[in-house]
């Protein structure tokens, strides 16, 4: 009995010391937040940025779409990218072997006709059906090609693709009219800019006409709203947080700008479940065994709108594909984990990655297990019992608070009061009914991520 306890005690230790390591870090990296935004208030070149869009000083961009069974939003998301203000862009739509009314849409929607051209296609891919432009629309180019899922479609784009800089989006996007324009700028800026991401707003629930986003409001789905307050979280706490470190290893898929050329020395995006988070991890390494010094930007205004899943199910299955894909990733990529050769990618980044977000949803239940034991044989004291509430719920709940101001200060995307007063309550119950729910579907694929499966996202229409 006394090794018994000894194995559990050892294992509270443990989580302990998860908790107090993820919470901290996510504190720190809050603050570097906060201290970037302070940083680009008052500095903020939004002049210079309108006078940049009607100057030669500017790099052309691609934007790149795939779509499979998009049929609900796919016509309100091209008319939101073919109305983003830049000066030189084209909007490339890569119907992924929709079995749906996708295509049809397309034709019907935006006066297609099939191209003649021919295209160099250096990266390898499904084969291509057809290529057609629009006679309404001249920046838009449309390919109708065999289902190879979303890296092989990203990768027939980048073909089609006539610009040097890519913007790989999803096809229920929508993004601000100034979303190139500010993305462009951190190529300007420093020429060692490989890429850039930026915030990813939530469309749930918000107010959207003639294929714009007119007013951003909180969904009274809960589902849907406790989804808002975790990108808030996410963005603030974890992506520009990383970026002074050098530290950014995912820009999301659903908006990023690259530069091309890099993109096809690395051979193109890899068939992978987190193709995102794998391209960027294929981008640095590429860099690091070159000697090439580069950068990845971030811009932590929100630049792309994208609808969130509106159901458990739906939910449930985006989630255990992000974690089957980064640790597909973490295990492709083991040989950069505690190589100094990477620097804070290799001796910080992808360790935190691998304890915190890899093995944490492992800990946590285990952890979770280990007091219901000892609470059970009375092994374990108020103290304790405090202390581990406090790391788990009240700590969490704090952090949901801050990035919540936090994002009053940047954006103030939600205008109304009543929004606010919606998220800083849900910031309170998250952590007790919302986080559970994930950290148990995470655990579920911790022990699954060989499964390629993509699991399909119910869409609604925009």
């Amino acid at each position: 009995m006394n090794s018994i306890v000894f194995f559990f005690e050892q294992i509270q230790i443990m989580y302990l010391f998860y908790l107090v390591i993820t919470n901290l870090s996510t504190t720190v990296m809050t603050w570097i937040t906060l201290k970037q935004m302070i940083m680009n208030y008052f500095y903020a070149n939004d002049i210079i940025l309108e006078e940049l869009v009607d100057t030669d000083a500017y790099i052309p961009i691609s934007i790149l779409a795939p779509a499979f069974n998009e049929e609900q939003t796919i016509v309100s998301s091209v008319h939101s990218l073919l109305k983003v203000k830049y000066q030189q862009f084209e909007v490339v739509i890569i119907n992924d072997g929709s079995t749906d009314n996708t295509m049809q849409k397309l034709i019907e929607n935006f006066d297609l006709y099939e191209s003649k051209e021919l295209y160099d296609l250096e990266l390898e891919h499904k084969p291509i059906r057809k290529v057609y432009k629009s006679k309404s629309y001249k920046k838009l180019i449309v390919v109708d090609k065999e289902n190879g899922r979303k890296s092989d479609a990203l990768n027939v784009g980048i073909n089609i693709s006539k610009y040097p800089l890519i913007c790989c989006v999803d096809a229920d996007t929508i993004l601000e009219k100034d979303a190139l324009t500010k993305s462009a700028q951190e190529f300007l800026k420093d020429r060692r800019v490989i890429a850039t991401g930026a915030a990813i707003g939530i469309t749930n629930g918000s107010k959207i006409e003639n294929h714009k986003l007119i007013e951003k409001r909180v969904p009274n789905n809960l589902i849907e709203s406790f989804q808002i307050l975790e990108y808030l979280r996410g963005f603030f706490a974890g992506r520009v947080g990383w970026q002074p470190l050098n530290g950014l290893i995912l820009i999301s898929g659903a908006f990023g700008v690259f530069d091309k050329k890099l993109i096809k020395k690395i051979g193109g995006y890899r068939h992978a479940i987190g193709e995102d988070f794998d391209l960027l991890l294929r981008l640095r390494k590429y860099c690091y065994n070159n000697g090439i010094d580069h950068k990845i930007g971030f811009v932590p205004e929100a630049l792309c709108w994208t609808q969130c899943p509106a159901d458990y199910s739906s939910l449930l299955k985006q989630r255990n594909r992000w974690q089957r894909g980064l640790l597909e990733s973490l295990v492709y990529h083991r040989d950069m984990i505690f190589n100094p050769k990477y620097k804070t990618i290799g001796m910080l980044t992808m360790p935190y990655f691998l304890v915190v977000e890899a093995l944490g949803p492992i800990i946590t239940f285990i952890g979770i297990i280990s007091i219901i034991i000892f609470y059970t044989y009375d092994y374990i004291n108020a103290e304790t019992m405090t202390l581990f509430f406090l790391l788990e719920f009240v700590w969490g709940i704090s952090l949901n608070i801050i990035s919540l101001y936090l994002e009053i200060f940047a954006k103030h995307s939600y205008k109304k009061t009543w929004s606010f007063i919606k998220l800083f309550a849900l910031g309170f119950i998250e952590p007790f009914f919302y986080k559970p729910l994930l950290k148990a579907e995470l655990f579920i694929a911790t022990f699954n991520f060989t499964n390629t499966n993509w699991g399909e996202i119910k869409r609604k229409a925009l």
